[in-house]
């Protein structure tokens, strides 16, 4: 019972008012009445225009960006099918020796103990200890083509880096990373070795991105007054397994070659494939983007996110 209390969230949220002020201004802006350590979720925007808060100006397309226009043939073809596939792949994105720059780093890290693993699996934020793993996440030309996929301006929010599978159930990032509007975030995923169908590679559901974003509401998750919701995340995975089942949307498998990017919208249906070769890493790295002017948080338990600006 005591995780579910809004006012432990709240207490945690009123020491990192610095990190919470975007949301707080954007309230404001809204003519919300919530301090900016309140919680949030999707209920608080019922009656609120979705285009209250306008797209950022002077965003270039895809095609005029930098980036895109280096890239082969079939990688520009990926990119110009993300508005209706929901997810976009350029070959080769890093070179073999990037790669191998950040897998050292990675390592001497975690040798160092200046990050480690959470979740299980996950190392956290690892751009916060590195410039290297910044500066790719941040770099000038992805940052362009991001904006010009999203029409919006966008910022680095976060970085997972991976030694294993995730072997994450089937998701949609809107349900950990929640905007408003929503669709204001997108996901990169970077192979950092060859990975193959032994090795958890990720899956996605092309196209599954024009579905409906499912959240608290779509499983009797919004708790009252005082508390978040009950159900938690595991049933959240319960429901979309019944929407794929429902719905006959089909799967792909992603088997990636070692410096490899993968683009996905904010409400991509996605996950880990079982990792059944233990004998074999998995590296890999995600960047999350955030919209610079959306309000970003966790729709289950209800916390803005705590952005650094």
């Amino acid at each position: 019972m005591i995780k579910r209390l809004k006012a432990s969230y709240m207490l945690y949220n009123f020491f990192h008012r610095k990190k919470l002020q975007h949301n707080a201004r954007i309230y404001k802006k809204l003519g919300l009445r919530k301090w900016y350590f309140s919680p949030v979720c999707n209920k608080d925007f019922e009656k609120v225009d979705r285009n209250s808060i306008p797209k950022s100006d002077n965003i270039t397309t895809v095609e005029n960006t930098q980036l895109f226009n280096k890239l082969e043939a079939d990688s520009q073809k990926s990119i110009e099918q993300f508005e209706t596939q929901g997810y976009a792949i350029i070959n080769s994105y890093l070179t073999s020796e990037t790669v191998d720059a950040i897998n050292n780093e990675i390592e001497e890290m975690l040798k160092q103990q200046a990050i480690d693993f959470k979740y299980r699996n996950k190392i956290m934020f690892a751009i916060h200890k590195s410039a290297l793993l910044r500066s790719i996440g941040e770099d000038p030309r992805l940052i362009e083509l991001l904006s010009a996929l999203i029409q919006d301006k966008i910022k680095l929010f976060q970085s997972i880096n991976f030694l294993t599978g995730s072997e994450q159930k089937t998701h949609s990032d809107s349900i950990h990373m929640t905007t408003f509007p929503l669709g204001g975030l997108l996901g990169v995923w970077i192979a950092l070795e060859d990975i193959e169908l032994d090795n958890g590679p990720l899956h996605y559901y092309p196209g599954s991105h024009s579905l409906p974003y499912y959240l608290n509401d779509d499983y009797d998750n919004n708790g009252n007054f005082l508390l978040i919701g009950k159900k938690g995340y595991t049933e959240y995975e319960k429901m979309l397994e019944k929407k794929i089942e429902e719905l006959h949307i089909k799967k792909s498998v992603f088997t990636a070659k070692k410096g490899d990017l993968l683009i996905w919208h904010a409400n991509l249906l996605h996950g880990g494939e079982p990792h059944t070769n233990k004998a074999k890493t998995r590296k890999s790295m995600v960047f999350h983007y955030f919209a610079v002017d959306r309000i970003c948080y966790h729709e289950i338990t209800q916390r803005p996110a705590l952005m650094e600006y």
